[in-house]
């Protein structure tokens, strides 16, 4: 399977979750291109390549998008992506009322706009041993809708 990982990490906890997924994907033999929402151009139709498309982010302030996911959160209006298996990620800071309001915000969002229910998987703050094996299961369930839609 072809996967697309795409993240935005402020202190770098969310980047080690995306960095804990595509190990286990590649160690089950799943391609995976790995974009950063700071570095890299993306495309919303390039999506639409993938059998499965994983975003990791931060969550802003007390529950907001981080900038630099701003404008793809927007530009997902101006493609299909009825059906397509999305996973949504973040570390998040559980001091906060709203905790990992991003993740949510996100979820819901491509869940409106026809995508299958988006897994959603959260970290409070800096991923342990237990929360890696959290995001390989978060993976696996990924990899498993996949499945089920192909």
């Amino acid at each position: 399977m072809h996967f697309l990982m795409l993240y935005a990490s402020g202190t770098g906890n969310t980047e080690l979750m995306a960095e804990a997924m595509v190990a286990h994907l590649n160690n089950h033999q799943h391609e995976v291109v790995t974009k950063t929402f700071d570095f890299d151009p993306i495309d919303v139709k390039e999506l639409l390549q993938y059998d499965a498309v994983l975003i990791g982010t931060h969550t802003w302030d007390d529950g907001d998008l981080p900038y630099e996911v701003e404008d793809f959160y927007e530009e997902l209006e101006d493609v299909d992506i009825t059906g397509r298996v999305f996973g949504v990620f973040g570390s998040a800071d559980s001091f906060y009322d709203t905790y990992g309001g991003a993740v949510d915000l996100l979820a819901d969002h491509l869940n409106n706009l026809g995508a299958a229910p988006p897994k959603q998987l959260k970290v409070d703050l800096e991923p342990d041993r237990e929360d890696i094996v959290h995001c390989e299961q978060f993976v696996d369930v990924v990899v498993g809708l996949v499945g089920e839609t192909a």
